[in-house]
């Protein structure tokens, strides 16, 4: 890949979007380009056909969505289906109307059934029911993944999706009404921790499995699949490793240096029992994961520490 391309990152401002943006910064891709949502409303058919006519990139990774916790999904689903289809369909189409050869789509975990068998792999996907609790979230972005297998099959262009497990990091998410279980966990036990180490309830009963990855090792794998033509149209992004809610909780209070109570709140829904991703197809190509979970929690937190002042509550 050209260092001159021009590359646009939708989403560039958040999470995901933001750790590519650097890790493609330091690679020394000089041409990067991105607008925030009020500059371009991603919803808007329109107004996204005319920006890329008019910016004309090379590559579009789109890292943005409506994203959210189980209580966030639940309570707007609507906002969630719709937009999140609004958004994809119009990066896809109008990428694919402008001739744009390369697009990367990213989706989630989510888009495999609740009870698929262990660990997750790429086949999986339209085989089962999914979770409830974010069908809505996970029916928009399997939209997007067979769009763009689409556009791979029909007309040849270098159209990836790549579905990373439960992604955590700087810039998240602390909104304790929006945000995913890690962000949440972080900001309740560090409130507690300041208040004398008063006890925190986490929902569910501790049991289900979940796999994290630091959200720098996403961008890296995004950058690998910038940098390579991959031969399948859809891929796996995780650490193939995972662990309890429960044993999370725990290795987050002793990061954190909270010494009081967990209580669990076994009448909130657990959601999906496990989501082990199988990562070896992009183990194969060569890419594997970097920053193993303490390390990656560590880090977020430290970031936590530095922005906690700034960290505003996300309005629905």
């Amino acid at each position: 890949m050209d260092k001159k391309a021009k590359i646009y990152i939708a989403g560039h401002k958040g999470m995901v979007g933001s750790a590519i943006w650097r890790t493609l910064f330091a690679k020394g891709y000089t041409n990067l380009i991105g607008s925030s949502s009020s500059e371009l409303d991603l919803r808007n058919q329109q107004a996204v056909k005319e920006y890329l006519a008019v910016e004309k990139p090379d590559v579009i990774i789109d890292a943005a969505a409506r994203v959210g916790g189980i209580l966030a999904n639940n309570d707007y689903p609507y906002q969630f289906i719709m937009e999140n289809m609004q958004i994809q369909n119009n990066l896809i189409d109008s990428a694919m109307q402008t001739g744009i050869e390369k697009f990367i789509f990213l989706g989630s975990s989510c888009i495999y059934p609740k009870l698929a068998a262990q660990p997750l792999k790429e086949d999986c996907l339209l085989t089962g029911d999914l979770e409830p609790t974010n069908e809505w979230y996970a029916i928009a972005k399997i939209t997007g993944v067979k769009a763009c297998q689409a556009i791979r099959k029909q007309f040849g262009k270098d159209y990836v999706s790549l579905m990373p497990t439960n992604l955590y990091g700087t810039y998240d998410n602390f909104d304790l009404n929006t945000s995913h279980v890690l962000p949440a966990m972080m900001r309740k036990f560090h409130v507690a921790k300041e208040n004398n180490h008063a006890p925190v309830t986490l929902w569910g009963s501790g049991t289900p499995m979940r796999e994290f990855l630091f959200v720098d090792d996403m961008a890296a794998a995004v950058v690998f699949a910038l940098e390579n033509k991959l031969p399948d149209y859809l891929y796996n992004v995780g650490t193939g490793v995972d662990l309890t809610i429960k044993e999370l909780a725990e290795t987050i209070q002793k990061i954190i240096g909270h010494k009081g109570e967990i209580i669990w709140d076994a009448t909130k829904p657990d959601g999906t029992p496990r989501k082990l991703m199988d990562v070896s197809k992009m183990h194969e190509l060569g890419w594997k994961h970097q920053v193993d979970l303490e390390a990656g929690i560590q880090k977020t937190y430290d970031w936590f520490l530095e922005n906690v002042n700034e960290i505003k509550e996300v309005k629905m």
